[in-house]
Parts: structure tokens; sequence; C-alpha cells
């Protein structure tokens, strides 16, 4: 499917949903799938596996939070902020981590990660366990109320088209293409006069930034920012959601999301509940032994086996 029908089809679906489905709901699947593709932008197209990019989402959504609450800017400033924040945390912890391979990079993000949940666990302005509560979603533009879940929806989903946009773009540019040379060889990406780390870098700067704006769109459709955000639980989950969806896909990360939300969301509320981890758990085995493509990337290798 090409990009431009693509496009089309997912701001009309994007239009109607929220006349069929719960809108915060589909807000809470919008702000995963973005935090997805911001994470599969790195595993899938670099082949860097991070297991701290919770650490960018609850950043975002901390700064946004806290800027909202006590500065009175507008949503659209408070985004921003906390996606730039994010990005900052990034390019500082990039800088560590890209000098690393392998295990020891994921290890080396991990802890990193680990640094920033006990600064906000035991920080004065994120409440602590019990989180930052109350957090206004205030008038976008100062003209539009965002306290209506209609006017945020298309605020979230405005967001999202825009993170997705910038992850395809940067998928499909030269930049994209170096990065996918790193993932496949990457000494010869070396003798080729590429400054690999350099590029690993940006992109890891890049994906922060997307983590930080999901964490920071997140914080407002719930009016919360909590330590459930910036926990090492929340780095598997992202990771979950791509395998399941389709690493080193466009649409994987999204159709990921959107399972795992949906999963958590159905059972959470009935008798299985106590056991959505246990579930979750065999999802990602499952996948992992039967689907190593994941649903998007198995739909796409039976189109091109039947129809090429």
């Amino acid at each position: 499917m090409k990009i431009n029908k693509l496009a089309i089809f997912l701001i009309g679906l994007g239009l109607v949903a929220p006349f069929a489905l719960y809108p915060v709901f589909l807000m809470k699947v919008m702000c995963f799938a973005l935090f997805a593709c911001a994470f599969n932008l790195l595993l899938g197209y670099v082949g860097l596996l991070s297991f701290g990019h919770a650490a960018f989402l609850g950043t975002g959504g901390y700064v946004t939070g806290y800027l909202m609450m006590n500065t009175g800017i507008t949503p659209e400033l408070g985004i921003l902020c906390g996606t730039i924040a994010a990005g900052l945390l990034g390019a500082v912890y990039g800088k560590l981590a890209v000098k690393r391979e392998g295990i020891y990079f994921a290890m080396v993000t991990l802890a990193l990660a680990q640094l920033a949940f006990f600064v906000y666990l035991q920080a004065p302005f994120t409440g602590g366990e019990d989180g930052m509560q109350g957090v206004p979603r205030g008038m976008l533009f100062g003209l539009i109320d965002l306290n209506d879940n209609m006017n945020m929806y298309y605020f979230v989903f405005a967001i999202f088209l825009f993170g997705f946009w910038l992850v395809n773009r940067t998928v499909h540019s030269p930049f994209g293409q170096i990065l996918k040379a790193i993932r496949e060889n990457e000494p010869r990406a070396v003798s080729l006069g590429y400054n690999v780390n350099d590029y690993k870098w940006a992109v890891f700067i890049i994906s922060a930034a997307l983590a930080g704006m999901a964490g920071a769109t997140k914080t407002l459709v719930f009016e919360l920012a909590s330590l459930t955000d910036a926990h090492w639980h929340m780095s598997g989950e992202v990771v979950l959601m791509t395998l399941l969806g389709g690493m080193g896909t466009i649409l994987g990360p999204i159709v990921g999301a959107a399972s795992v939300v949906g999963i958590q969301n159905y059972m959470s509320g009935g008798e299985l509940g106590n056991y959505v981890h246990i579930i979750m758990g065999l999802i990602f085995v499952v996948c992992v032994l039967a689907f190593r493509n994941g649903i998007v990337g198995e739909i796409q290798k039976v189109i091109k086996r039947n129809f090429n």
C-alpha cells in the first residue's frame, strides 16, 4: 500500500472512530501507538534494543504535567516542552549508550532508565508513588476547551498523525536508508565512511523525543503523570507491542499497541484481570515462536507469496 493511500485510510478511520468507540480508549491506543512507533524506529530499523524507553515516556509526562499545573501554559506548549525535555534526556542517554552493542546496549539503557525512575520516585514535584494528579487539559491555543473528550480526541489524533508522518519520513529518507544499512551490516557501513555512532545517536534522540511526546499527550488525556510510565515494565510492554505488531514495519507498532491495549482494557474489568500479565507473557512467547514477523509482517508475507 503506497503511503498516500495509507495516509488517507488512517485519516479517514481516525475521523470516524470516536463515533463508534469510546474516545478515551482510542486516545490511549494512539498514545501507545506513537510510543511503539518511536521504539520501532530504534529496534526495527537500526537493530538497537532499548530497555529504557519508559524513561522518556515518563519524562515527557512529568515535565508537561508540572508545567500545566504550575505555569498555566497552553497544552500545545506543554506537550512541546515535554517532547524537548525527553529529547534532551535522550541526547545524554544516547551518547552514553550508542558506544555499546547488543546486550550491553540494552543493559546500559535499562540502568539509565532505572536511574530516572528513582529520581522521579524521590523528587518532591512528582508526587512519588501517588503520581502527579489533577493535571489540567487546558485550552488549546487559548480557544478550544480540551476538557471536551471529542476536542481532546482530535487534538491527540493530530499529534499522532504528525508523529507517524515523522517516523515514516525518517525511515524513507536517505538518513533512513543508512540506518537500515547499519542494521544489516554495520562493518560495511563503517567501511563506506559513515560515522555509525553519530547516526545511532541522532535516531536515538528522535526516538526519545517522540516517546516523550507520547508521554506528554497521555498525561493530558488522563490528567495524570505516574511512576507506571517510567517503570521498566513499560519498557517491556513496548517491546511486546512492537514484536506483536511487526518489527521493522510501518503499521506494525500501531497494530501491536492496539492489540495490547485492547486486551488489557477488555480483561481489566473481568475475572481474568489478575492474570493479565501472565496472558500477555503467553502471547509474547507464542508471537516469538510462531509469528516471528508479527501480525503485519505475516500478512505482508502472505500477500507477497500470493500476489507476486
